[in-house]
């Protein structure tokens, strides 16, 4: 078994023939036909991947990824008929790993769901640091934990693997295209503008106290520097 693929479209002729390829790789395949019908599915089914067009009756796909977006492994992929960079930011915004444009090849969209698997098996892995304190900031690697005075603070797979990163190699700049390799994989497509959205993120989600710690280095990247335990 591949995995386990909820695949969310209202339109049967991109459901049936994505349901078909997918069962043929190996991999276990639900339906769904609007973001309501997808949530109600989730709980029961509880998916690896999420497939789902943004453009929907009921609830939409980028509603569909603000009821879902930081559940802790569960990526999630978008299908978009337009080429619209608004849609994709906010995909990425709202907790999407990534996207794909309408119409688009099959085999692409297989090979897009195999690397985030692997993406997400990765990130599940504990690692063996201990924990990584700044002031009243914790962060647990093992554990995938984060705690601002106590607090827990919700994050995505992702946004807690950029925290790790940066924290556990202060005063190192790392340019955008070394955090899209080494946190989202080299056979990543998305652009590094997506480091910047999940970086804007990570600042609001650390609160006040917190929203300096990731530095921007102009024309490079971002550090998090060791003057500021």
């Amino acid at each position: 078994m591949q995995g386990k693929v909820l695949i969310v479209d209202d339109e049967k002729s991109i459901v049936d023939p994505l349901t078909y390829a997918f069962r043929r790789e190996g991999f276990i395949v639900e339906n769904a036909f609007n973001g309501k019908e997808a949530l109600d599915k989730i709980p029961d089914f509880k998916p690896d991947i999420l497939i789902s067009d943004i453009m929907m009756p009921v609830m939409n796909g980028l509603d569909l990824c603000k009821q879902i977006g930081n559940k802790e492994g569960l990526g999630i992929i978008l299908l978009t008929a337009k080429d619209d960079i608004i849609d994709r930011v906010l995909g990425l915004e709202f907790g999407a790993d990534d996207y794909i444009t309408k119409p688009f090849d099959i085999r692409e969209l297989l090979a897009r769901t195999r690397s985030l698997l692997r993406r997400l098996k990765k990130q599940s892995t504990p690692d063996e640091k201990k924990s990584i304190s700044i002031n009243k900031l914790q962060v647990i690697p093992a554990q995938r934990k984060v705690t601002v005075d106590g607090s827990n603070i919700e994050l995505t797979p992702k946004e807690f693997d950029l925290l790790v990163l940066l924290i556990s190699n202060m005063d190192r700049i790392f340019s955008r295209d070394e955090l899209l390799d080494l946190v989202w994989g080299m056979e990543y497509i998305g652009g590094t503008r997506t480091v910047d959205i999940h970086i804007q993120r990570l600042r609001k989600k650390l609160g006040n106290s917190y929203q300096h710690l990731i530095q921007t280095v102009f024309g490079v990247g971002y550090k998090i520097s060791s003057e500021t335990k």
